[in-house]
């Protein structure tokens, strides 16, 4: 009698444990298709501000709360590389973010391997407030925040997600991409902030220098922005997780690193200005925009 009722106690905990596992699954499967309905909102959101200028009305992306009642302009000039210059900043911000990953040392600089390549973004945000104006950049900023999101948001997801039983590399993925919160906090609000306080400063500075002497706005709005950039991240990002004697030095090497880069690329970003004010007969000046970050209406233009 007693290994009867010890084989039906076994058994009912094989069922248990069966239906424990199916459990899980049908968490698992929710919380993917829960994070499919949402990737493609999003992509189809910003598909929608690409392709349609941004003209529809705000409340038709309630999804996102940080543009309620606001209205957007018809964008009545096109233009025939602001499509490309903002294909190249998010394809550079993403990069940045993932290979962010692993501290590397380069000569003197100690820094994440994201530095490496992150301050061409601030080179083409120059390109895109100098010659378009800080209303279209700031559109520009706008997607590649939803796009890092989206990004770091997928890569959470599908570390979290149980692997198949044939791969084993789950812990080689957590450690290479399995991105914590509050490292996807720390990137997205120094991006936030560096990109948006770059910007507004080579725009009101062009206004107060009359469009001249370029590379010193240039220059002085990367001094400003990537400080901006650079101390909030690493303070986010590794506060109480480093010593603070390496905090100082991750802060000084990539701050020394990215403004360093900008200064050796100012005849490059002096070409590209010129070029594109050439081929696209635009050199916008801020006179009339209004400068909130959140705002995404564009302001009328003054042609010089």
């Amino acid at each position: 009698m007693l290994q009867s009722n010890i084989a039906i106690a076994q058994s009912n905990i094989a069922i248990l444990s069966s239906n424990v596992a199916m459990l899980q699954s049908n968490i698992a499967i929710a919380q993917s298709n829960i994070i499919t309905i949402l990737c493609n909102r999003v992509i189809s959101i910003c598909l929608e501000l690409i392709e349609e200028g941004f003209a529809k009305p705000c409340w038709y992306y309630n999804s996102w709360s940080i543009l309620a009642n606001e209205s957007f302009s018809t964008v009545s000039k096109s233009f025939k590389h602001l499509d490309t210059l903002t294909a190249l900043f998010v394809t550079v911000l993403l990069i940045s973010n993932i290979t962010s990953t692993k501290i590397v040392d380069l000569g003197p600089f100690t820094f994440d391997g994201g530095t490496i390549l992150f301050p061409l973004s601030y080179i083409f945000g120059d390109v895109l407030t100098e010659v378009y104006g800080y209303g279209r950049s700031r559109k520009v900023i706008w997607l590649g925040f939803i796009s890092a999101l989206l990004l770091s948001v997928t890569l959470i997801l599908v570390g979290a997600l149980p692997p198949a039983a044939e791969w084993s590399n789950q812990e080689a993925y957590e450690q290479i991409l399995g991105l914590t919160p509050r490292i996807v906090a720390a990137s997205l609000v120094a991006y936030f902030a560096g990109e948006f306080s770059n910007s507004f400063i080579l725009a009101k500075l062009k206004i107060l220098m009359g469009g001249r002497r370029l590379w010193m706005r240039t220059i002085s709005s990367t001094l400003v922005g990537q400080l901006v950039d650079t101390t909030i991240f690493i303070l986010i990002a590794f506060t109480n997780v480093v010593p603070n004697s390496l905090l100082l030095t991750l802060i000084v090497s990539n701050y020394l690193f990215k403004c360093g880069v900008e200064i050796l690329f100012t005849p490059a970003t002096y070409w590209l200005t010129g070029w594109l004010k050439q081929q696209e007969q635009e050199d916008y000046y801020d006179t009339n925009t209004n400068f909130n970050p959140f705002h995404l209406s564009r302001a009328r233009s003054l042609h010089q």
